[in-house]
């Protein structure tokens, strides 16, 4: 009886461990950003869940777009950034998120949300993170300069130099400098902003690079790139850091709010909804921030986990824009950057 006894408390131990988890065994797909997922998370939420997370990367939102519209398949989460949130909701890309199982959403930092104007409500995006792309400079080669974009102008610093190949980023920033909206429509303003960059910075510049600029900072071969801060942190190594400023230009510049979405034809809708509200735990939400030396503007209560300081902080997004989702204005943007691009 006993034997008999031991054997059902196995049975329901399995059982519970087991069968009671209707997500073990399954694997969540996630479509983010290149440097964007730190693994000491992934594991954790594995570890917690009893599944396994496979992560594909981007490089911009404009890549992720395409691959999706392509037909490419079999993500659960997708990481765009406000502009393209509004862009898929749209288009009937996402699925509308349950709320009522997510309780860590509480922890969302209200003014994030304010910003949020395309799903304040967070009916279909949670944010992820909030920040802007900003500049990297090796001091030990460059000595005196303006925490400005127009350290591009720089005629003595000419090869090397790299900014982002994105046309929403590089052209936002030429406006800011020049006192217009990020989201500017106006052909003058942008005529303007244009002539900035292919007259005055793009003769300095090496390329535009949205995914090799941290390994080249890194390696020495550039002492001033545009980027973000998470990669060219994984790049620069701890003995490297005396000798990085990174720093968002005074005039401000475009600012994201990168979420978490699920797609529409996701197999795993609980688990995705798991995930995210494992994210915005504060205690693992800080772990995301630490690993990639981020300043603490989405997660209300995630700061005080943190155990390093910043790479920048969030007051010095101050000047700067949310890329809003600008319609067909896009079309003006693409011709405009297919000039920078590729007219000499």
């Amino acid at each position: 009886m006993k034997n008999k006894f031991l054997t059902l408390v196995g049975f329901l131990a399995l059982f519970l461990l087991f069968g009671c988890s209707k997500n073990h065994g399954k694997t969540l797909y996630l479509f983010n950003w290149t440097y964007y997922t730190p693994d000491s998370v992934i594991s954790l939420f594995e570890q917690e869940y009893g599944v396994k997370v496979k992560v594909d990367s981007f490089a911009s939102n404009e890549e992720m777009f395409a691959k999706l519209m392509a037909g490419a398949s079999g993500y659960d989460i997708v990481f765009p950034s406000q502009d393209y949130v509004s862009i898929m909701i749209k288009q009937g890309m996402l699925k509308e998120i349950d709320k009522t199982q997510i309780p860590n959403l509480k922890y969302i930092n209200s003014q994030v949300l304010e910003k949020a104007t395309y799903d304040p409500e967070m009916n279909y995006s949670v944010p992820y993170y909030m920040g802007a792309a900003g500049i990297a400079v090796n001091t030990e080669k460059v000595s005196e300069y303006e925490h400005s974009w127009n350290i591009f102008a720089r005629k003595d610093l000419n090869g090397r130099m790299s900014m982002m190949d994105d046309m929403r980023e590089v052209i936002g920033d030429a406006l800011s400098h020049l006192g217009y909206s990020v989201n500017s429509l106006d052909d003058k303003e942008l005529e303007e902003a244009k002539n900035l960059i292919i007259n005055e910075w793009k003769p300095n510049l090496v390329k535009f690079d949205a995914e090799g600029f941290g390994k080249t900072f890194a390696e020495g071969d550039f002492w001033v790139v545009q980027g973000y801060a998470e990669v060219v942190h994984s790049e620069v190594t701890e003995e490297q850091w005396e000798k990085v400023d990174f720093f968002i230009p005074k005039e401000g510049g475009p600012m994201y709010i990168d979420s978490m979405c699920i797609l529409k034809d996701t197999e795993n809708y609980e688990l995705a909804l798991k995930f995210i509200d494992f994210i915005h735990q504060p205690e693992i939400y800080a772990k995301f921030l630490d690993e990639f030396y981020f300043p603490p503007s989405v997660n209300t209560e995630a700061a005080q986990y943190m155990t390093v300081t910043p790479m920048y902080q969030a007051e010095e997004m101050g000047n700067c824009q949310i890329k809003e989702d600008i319609g067909e204005g896009l079309m003006k943007y693409d011709s405009i950057w297919q000039q920078i691009r590729f007219v000499d």
